[in-house]
């Protein structure tokens, strides 16, 4: 793998963790909310990656094994169907008959725990991609001698 192909390995990295933290914004944005502009209740939303090649298809496989180009793309958003919360609070102007409001399905602290994750895995890829840009300084600079 040459070392341009190395940083854009790491840079789809980095497009796709910033899109996972974006959606990790926008489930503790609504942690809290009862409905959304629909009229549903909102649910946790969970990016899906893939490998950047493609279709598994012979062509596909050789084309980038002879260009060196791997790295991840973002193919989806999927909503996690797990139960929706029901909170107790019949003062609530969206509690049911029966007193219960229903809350979106978002954990504040697995939302947190994957944003560290995703946060870490940022910062990988960009120190990769500064210990590519390093290498190349220094190639340059063995050139001039």
């Amino acid at each position: 793998m040459n070392l341009f192909s190395s940083m854009e390995t790491s840079a789809s990295g980095l497009t796709a963790q910033r899109f996972r933290l974006d959606l990790i914004a926008s489930n503790l944005a609504n942690a809290e909310s009862t409905r959304t502009e629909d009229g549903s209740i909102y649910r946790r939303k969970v990016a899906i990656f893939a490998p950047r090649s493609g279709r598994n298809s012979f062509k596909n496989v050789l084309a980038q094994e002879m260009s060196n180009a791997f790295g991840v793309k973002v193919v989806g958003v999927a909503e996690d169907n797990s139960p929706l919360r029901r909170v107790y609070d019949p003062g609530h102007p969206d509690a049911d008959e029966d007193g219960y409001v229903t809350y979106p399905n978002v954990d504040v602290v697995t939302e947190m725990v994957d944003m560290m994750t995703a946060t870490r895995a940022y910062e990988a890829n960009v120190t990769a991609i500064e210990a590519s840009k390093a290498m190349m300084q220094k190639a340059l600079e063995m050139l001039r001698v």
